[in-house]
Order: structure tokens, then sequence, then C-alpha cells
């Protein structure tokens, strides 16, 4: 991102990426006050509006289709709010008492063609995951996140549903899979996601090997851009820094119920 001004076209590209990969995994989608409303699911952790209010102002009554497309659906009302958002957006937010539960920093890196980018260190094999090979990236991402080894039924399901057209990845150590990730492409932006390592492999380099792994295989697509979210502070957002992106700007998420 160096040289580059973060201002709305950049957050257009960003969350038009971030959106497509939702749209991918959606059940239905509806277009709203500049962005997409995404529900895949009474109990899928994807129902939720990106890229509200960057487009430009947002009426009382656009906002109203917004919450009906989720009421109707019995599900609470998520914003994922980017800052660069028109200020009618988070008047109409405070307005009617969405609260924030919580923040994530988006980062972005560009991919220059002929760019050299780094390989696994040795030891380490990052790739593309087999079809068959969803649910193991399934269980590494339970294990990653929740540090629990049991995986319900239900969890594969969504979590298949949420790779979408994504291209999902698995790294290895000594042949066992360790840790995984996914990969969506939309007009030649990247987006990364899903990243997970078993907590017994941490501090290998595995999540940095995943993150060059897929900006390789982003480079040979064509992209220009590649862009990720992480909780502040984290290991994760210190990886992602390591490896060439910059943050650009913090969502908050906003919820009513």
């Amino acid at each position: 991102m160096t040289n580059q001004f973060v201002d709305t076209s950049l957050a257009l590209r960003l969350e038009a990426a971030h959106a497509s990969a939702g749209v991918s995994s959606a059940g239905e989608v509806e277009s709203a006050a500049g962005g997409k409303l995404i529900f895949a699911g009474v109990d899928s952790p994807i129902n939720q509006a990106l890229g509200l209010g960057l487009a430009g102002p947002v009426t009382a009554e656009e906002f109203d289709r917004v919450e009906s497309f989720f009421r109707s659906r019995g599900v609470k009302i998520t914003i994922d709010l980017c800052p660069l958002a028109d200020i009618s957006l988070i008047e109409l937010l405070a307005a009617r008492g969405y609260r924030l539960t919580e923040f994530n920093n988006v980062l972005a890196r560009p991919i220059r063609e002929g760019e050299w980018i780094p390989a696994p260190p040795s030891g380490l094999d990052a790739r593309p995951a087999a079809p068959e090979e969803v649910d193991l990236l399934t269980r590494i991402a339970i294990q990653g996140f929740f540090n629990r080894s049991e995986v319900t039924p239900d969890e594969l399901v969504q979590f298949r549903a949420m790779v979408g057209t994504s291209i999902p990845y698995l790294l290895f150590a000594g042949g066992q899979a360790v840790a995984g990730a996914v990969m969506g492409i939309h007009e030649r932006v990247a987006t990364m996601a899903g990243d997970a390592t078993l907590p017994e492999f941490r501090g290998r380099g595995a999540q940095a090997a995943l993150i060059h792994r897929r900006l390789r295989d982003a480079q040979a697509a064509g992209c220009d851009l590649a862009w990720a979210a992480t909780l502040p502070g984290s290991v994760s957002q210190r990886n992602y820094e390591r490896c060439g992106f910059r943050m650009v700007y913090t969502r908050a998420m906003m919820v009513s119920e």
C-alpha cells in the first residue's frame, strides 16, 4: 500500500471483495444502501451487511430495507461498518440503538507483477486443498479458533458453505496437516481469510507460509491487491504486517438484536 492514499475508492474495492466472498457462500443476497445484505442460514456466522454507506448518503427508508431483510429471517442485524461510510449511516445506527461488539483491522498490500515472494521454509509445504480435504481444513479451523478437537456435523456443513467458491489451503509439516486458510479472488483483489494453526504448531512460521503461498497464487492469477482482516493487536496482524501488509482502516461491528 506504499504511497496509496486510503480513500473511498480503495475501501469500495476491499469491501466489494469481502462481499463477493460472502455472496459466494450465502443462500440469499440483496443490495441495499450501497452494500450487500447476506443471509446464509439462521445459525450462520456470515449473516451481515457489508459496504453500506460507501456509495453516498443512506436514507431512513433504505435502512428500513436493511433491517427488514434480517428481521424477516429471524436473525440479529449485524453491520460491518467501514469508517469511510457516509456520516448518515453512523447517525442512523446511533438513533436506532445499535451497539458496538467488535473491532477488526483491515490490512492490505499491493501485488506487483514479477515481485519475488518467499517460498515456505524447509519442512513446510503449503498448497491448495483437494475437495475431499475440506473437512480436514474444517477440523483444523475449529481446533485453531476454539482450541477443541470435537467438530459437530453442523459445523462441517457451515464451514463448507463458508468456503463457497474460495480456494481452501492446507499447510503440512512432516506430512501432517497443521494449518489452513482460504483465499477468494474478485476483480483482481485477493481476500485472505480463515487462517488457523493447530495450537501445538504455532510460532513455527505456518501462517507466514500460508500467506506467502496465497500471495504467489494471487500474483499468478493477475491480482494487484490483497487484503485480510484481523483482531487488533493480534498475532495474525503481526504476521500479516511481516508479510508486507499494512493497516488501512478499522471496521466496527455494530449489532441490533
